[in-house]
This record gives structure tokens, sequence and C-alpha cells, in this order.
């Protein structure tokens, strides 16, 4: 079984990709960008609520694969600047505090629109127990 979701990104069907993609009991979420859904970025200057954003559209492609954030065994944090670390890792400790995926954080030199601070990847696995 292969799922395509869509966020209703306008760099979807631009790029040719998915918002996620599950495949059997796996579920990746491509890097997430922090837009609301218009399009727009949000929080332009904050990276803690550019987190946030990026952190409920990963929720909400997840729901939509049949999956939710406990599911979540990684994640990937990118930073425009790597001193933004520590907002944006509190506000990833607000979602997955108990859930405790690995995580790596790293600095990019940029993203496609200069006003994303972050972005973030994740990818979830539904156990047996979880399945329908």
């Amino acid at each position: 079984m292969r799922k395509l979701v869509s966020s209703g990104s306008p760099y979807e069907p631009k790029i040719g990709i998915s918002r996620a993609v599950r495949a059997g009991s796996i579920v990746t979420v491509a890097g997430t960008a922090p837009l609301s859904a218009e399009g727009r970025t949000v929080g332009c200057g904050d990276p803690a609520a550019q987190a946030r954003r990026c952190l409920e559209t990963i929720a909400a492609a997840l729901e939509k694969a049949g999956a939710s954030l406990r599911h979540v065994v990684r994640t990937r944090i990118l930073l425009t600047c790597i001193d933004d670390w520590g907002g944006v890792a509190t506000v990833h400790g607000e979602y997955f505090r108990d859930i405790r995926p690995v995580t790596t954080i790293m600095q990019v030199s940029r993203f496609i629109d200069p006003d994303w601070l972050v972005e973030i990847e994740a990818d979830a696995v539904i156990d047996d127990a979880d399945q329908p």
C-alpha cells in the first residue's frame, strides 16, 4: 500500500513531491516549512513560532496518513542559524517530550524562501497493534 498525502503547499505540484508518503507501516514527512494554509510564511523572524507551525503541519500530514505524533521515531530540524536551536528545541520538546524520537539538529545555508528560518522532517512507524 502506498498513500500520498498533500498539505496543499504550492510547492508540491511544482516540484512533484508529497507532504508525506505512507508505505505499509512507514510514514515519511518531507521537509516542512512554516507555511500557512494560504501558502504564506508564518512567524517571520521567530524561529520558535515557525517550528510550531512546521510541527502542526507535520501532525496534520501524519493524521491524513493514518498515524500521529506518537508514531514518530525520527525528526530532523534544519536551521539557517544554529544559534536558534534552543527556542526551536523547546517547541520540539512540547510536542515530543514523552515520545522522544531520535533527532538531528543542523544548520543549512538557506531555504527556498529567505523568510524561513526552520524546516522539520519526520519519520513514523505504525506498530501492528495500532493498525486497523
